[in-house]
């Protein structure tokens, strides 16, 4: 018996024109798709797959849950409203990493300043994401008040300078220190299951929310991640359950963006199934942000590169974030992301002009 069908849209097409009723937009953004794979759960936990072309989805929709997925993958997302900053989720747009912790896997140590973060803005960086602890593999936590002292300064100068601001933190006393200093959106790699106060913070404070995937503490993380059911299918249900879980929390489901989590508690081949995947969870009906700059699984695929030298394979699943919907890609090498995200929107609006 069927315990949930997920609905993973594929044979992507280049422009709708002359294929009414055959092809349907995904989520709002610049992406086409002309068939689907039917992803059924069992109650045993088996997965039994079912491909079909999109003109016949429609007399498949057999419950209110897959209806509801189905108008969730098909509909657009509203801007976010980050302060006085409006952000168009129509096309991919790029939210800058600024580390303010010395001991970050990407960038050795440096601790970004004001000037980089304005240098973001100006290379085409529509969010600044500040964070003071590192949640790298093995990460031991922060203390509190350290990473107020880290994150404020900086979080207070890019705001007063006009910049969206994000606050990138698990825990209640930073968000609420850098929500005052002028921070407008929360991204919390433990999707508000750290701090117990995380949740009614963010419902108070009325700004959007980032609900990360991860299976463990970055401490442990890395050390034997698993996913019975598969990746795609476990993360999917995870960010089901921590949407649910927000808006009982009196989080306003249009303030809430999900990110698969990549790194974050899985191995090389869960996180490619993910990446290619990622057109599934529009499903949930949230933006979907996309961070997977200079992680270990482009080392991984290149001779073990550093993470210094892994903007080739950063770019590449950037771009493969657009080409599956993703309406925010998080990035350390703002200007490089930023043109390759360009020239596919370029592509894109070649495709999508009609040519008779």
């Amino acid at each position: 018996m069927t315990f949930r069908t997920i609905i993973r849209p594929t044979g992507f097409v280049d422009a709708p024109f002359g294929y009414d009723g055959q092809v349907a937009r995904l989520a709002g953004t610049m992406c086409w798709f002309s068939a689907v794979e039917l992803l059924h759960v069992g109650n045993d936990g088996r997965i039994t797959t079912e491909l079909l072309p999109v003109e016949r989805l429609e007399a498949r929709l057999d419950t209110a849950t897959m209806a509801s997925d189905w108008a969730a993958l098909t509909a657009p997302r509203a801007p976010l409203k980050l302060g006085e900053r409006t952000i168009r989720l129509d096309q991919p747009q790029v939210m800058a990493i600024l580390n303010a912790t010395p001991d970050s896997f990407s960038d050795g140590g440096q601790i970004a300043t004001p000037e980089d973060g304005f240098a973001a803005n100006e290379a085409g960086a529509a969010i600044l994401d500040v964070g003071g602890e590192s949640t790298r593999p093995g990460a031991r936590a922060v203390w509190e008040g350290d990473e107020v002292e880290r994150v404020v300064p900086l979080v207070q100068r890019l705001a007063a300078g006009g910049a969206a601001v994000s606050i990138d933190t698990r825990k209640a006393g930073v968000m609420e220190a850098a929500l005052g200093a002028g921070a407008a959106l929360v991204n919390d790699v433990s999707a508000l299951g750290w701090d117990p106060r995380s949740a009614e913070v963010v419902a108070k404070a009325g700004v959007p929310v980032v609900l990360m995937h991860h299976q463990g503490s970055p401490e442990t993380m890395q050390e034997a991640p698993s996913y019975p059911r598969g990746a795609l299918v476990e993360v999917f249900l995870w960010l089901e359950d921590r949407i649910a879980a927000a808006v009982d929390a009196g989080i306003a489901r249009d303030r809430i963006i999900v990110d698969p989590g990549i790194g974050f508690g899985k191995n090389v081949a869960h996180n490619l199934e993910l990446m290619n995947g990622l057109a599934a969870i529009h499903a949930l009906g949230c933006p979907l942000l996309v961070g997977a700059s200079r992680k270990r699984t482009i080392g991984a695929l290149h001779n073990e590169a550093p993470a210094d030298r892994r903007l080739g394979g950063s770019v590449a699943l950037a771009v493969k974030a657009a080409e599956q919907g993703a309406h925010l890609v998080r990035a350390h090498d703002v200007f490089e992301t930023v043109q390759a995200l360009r020239v596919w929107r370029g592509l894109r609006d070649q495709a999508l002009t009609p040519r008779f």
